[in-house]
């Protein structure tokens, strides 16, 4: 199956029970082709948990769900060894995080110590318990969710978890011909019981591969580093973006650039792709917060101050 096929296939797939939400599909899928992860952070009732089943069904891929609670334990992820009576020896009862689309639902809700169990499945595909490693199932997507308004009860999610994260969108409210679509699309059914396949494991791992391949030209390799060498010259930002980040965006633009049919990426992809990749990758001086200037505006300025490469004759 053709990238391009496959991502207008899943869009219109997913839209049979996420109304309006094209866009938001689109980048899942190309977070999903970069074998990176996403980060979902928007108020509740949004359709984050929807969205994440509705990419399970369409993908054919195993789904678990996690819901993050502060007495959460880094076992309840990972699993445990448990001694069998019968038996007398220990069996491993493995976690909800031995799957290949795993919700992390509500993650900011967990302990640190909890959140950075996820640190070795996410970076390393692989768990580690009782001092064996287990390698975990291929595609692994960790799609996590948190509310960006509510801080009782939360913990802040700590940098080297952030950055592990390919990627961070926000749903946002539908608008209004939307939401009237929405109570139509569910007032006599659940849209997501009737969801079917249409992509199958085989192709997504070697659609995976193929992204790979797609053509970047040095002077686009040369924009992508500028942007992100300008995010750590930048006064108004303490910390900026790491060279993962900046792996991270090369790569985007590659599976971007194959879901819109091309084998080449344009300075467009890089600039489309930029506030999705980079944004929660920078730490903001303090001074910078208090001017109520936020991580999307900087990205956006320093896009438009980068000159984007153009075509010799």
């Amino acid at each position: 199956m053709e990238i391009s096929s496959a991502a207008k296939a899943l869009r219109g797939n997913v839209a049979r029970v996420i109304v309006g939400k094209d866009e938001i599909i689109n980048l899942a899928f190309v977070a999903l082709l970069c074998e990176g992860h996403l980060l979902l952070e928007d108020v509740p009732g949004i359709g984050k948990t929807t969205l994440a089943k509705a990419l399970a069904k369409s993908l054919a891929c195993t789904f678990r769900r996690i819901q993050f609670t502060p007495d959460l334990l880094p076992s309840d992820l990972t699993g445990l060894a448990i001694y069998n009576q019968k038996t007398q020896d220990f069996e491993f009862r493995p976690g909800p995080v031995l799957t290949q689309i795993l919700l992390a639902d509500e993650i900011n809700r967990a302990t640190p110590r909890t959140q950075s169990a996820l640190l070795e499945a996410m970076q390393e595909r692989q768990i580690t318990v009782d001092g064996n490693t287990i390698l975990l199932p291929r595609p692994f997507f960790v799609m996590a969710t948190q509310n960006p308004v509510e801080l009782e009860g939360t913990f802040p999610l700590p940098e080297a978890q952030v950055d592990r994260f390919f990627m961070r969108v926000q749903l946002g409210y539908p608008t209004a011909d939307e939401e009237s679509a929405i109570l139509k699309r569910y007032e006599h059914d659940e849209p997501l019981q009737t969801l079917e396949p249409v992509i199958d494991n085989a192709s997504l791992l070697e659609m995976q591969r193929a992204v790979q391949n797609v053509r970047v030209e040095d002077s686009i390799r040369e924009y992508i580093v500028l942007i992100a060498r300008a995010t750590r010259a930048h006064n108004a930002i303490e910390l900026g973006v790491s060279p993962r980040g900046t792996l991270f965006l090369y790569h985007a633009a590659q599976a971007y650039a194959a879901t819109q049919g091309r084998d080449y990426v344009l300075p467009d992809d890089v600039k489309y792709l930029a506030p999705y990749i980079l944004t929660h990758r920078l730490m903001l001086g303090a001074q910078t917060r208090l001017r109520g200037r936020t991580t999307q505006d900087l990205i956006k300025e320093i896009v438009e101050s980068v000159p984007a490469p153009v075509e010799r004759p």
